[in-house]
């Protein structure tokens, strides 16, 4: 698209808070509460495609994951969630995107494990719509998450553009037609992977606002 946008859609780990310790550690912990095989970060972070916390924790447990299992997994990271910060700038830039365009969130963590995470740092109450890996029938790199938060904010896609930090998100941004915005400061950011801006710092986002 050509000029300003009219909505933002963003990821959370790794592009508005810095959790890529806290969260694999409450998954590790989660799984050897079901009397799963220990895990370690890399395994975990292999896993994120997977899509939500259940289907991720199937595949650690190797076995179905319970309610019991996720209920588990989000009461370590509620444990956990005070070592979890907020970049710096974002919680300025998030003030001034808001302002002017509608914005919401889309990650690929479940919808609860935003609201800890999110309600811990303060960004509770920055977004339009909150939405969850969850609450969408596929995960990124599929557009589901993107479209759907889009569709709620009421902007098209096509006017809209989605942050995130992994290949996953830019993917997941193209398909639905949002612009692709890499986040490039995140722990998953890979500058070989196709955006339409890569940002080095939070501040560049203003540039979709024009």
């Amino acid at each position: 698209m050509s000029g300003p946008v009219a909505g933002v859609v963003f990821d959370m780990d790794g592009t508005l808070i810095e959790s890529h310790e806290v969260v694999p550690a409450a998954y590790r912990a989660a799984v050897l509460a079901g009397g799963g095989p220990e895990r370690t970060d890399a395994e975990v972070i292999a896993g994120y495609p997977l899509g939500a916390p259940l289907d991720l924790l199937t595949h650690l447990l190797g076995r179905p994951a319970t309610e019991a299992d996720l209920a588990a997994y989000h009461a370590h990271l509620a444990a956990l969630a005070e070592r979890v910060t907020v970049y710096p700038g974002v919680a300025e830039v998030l003030a001034e995107v808001a302002a002017r365009v509608p914005v919401g969130l889309f990650t690929g963590a479940s919808h609860r494990a935003a609201e800890i995470l999110l309600d811990r740092v303060g960004l509770l109450g920055r977004f339009g719509v909150v939405l969850g890996g969850d609450q969408v029938p596929r995960p990124k790199p599929a557009p589901d998450g993107v479209e759907l938060a889009c569709r709620r904010l009421g902007v098209p896609p096509g006017r809209a553009a989605y942050v995130g930090d992994s290949p996953l998100d830019l993917r997941a941004a193209r398909d639905s037609g949002a612009v692709a915005v890499a986040a490039a400061w995140g722990h998953q950011y890979d500058p070989t992977e196709a955006a339409d801006l890569s940002a080095a710092r939070p501040g560049d986002l203003l540039a979709l606002l024009g």
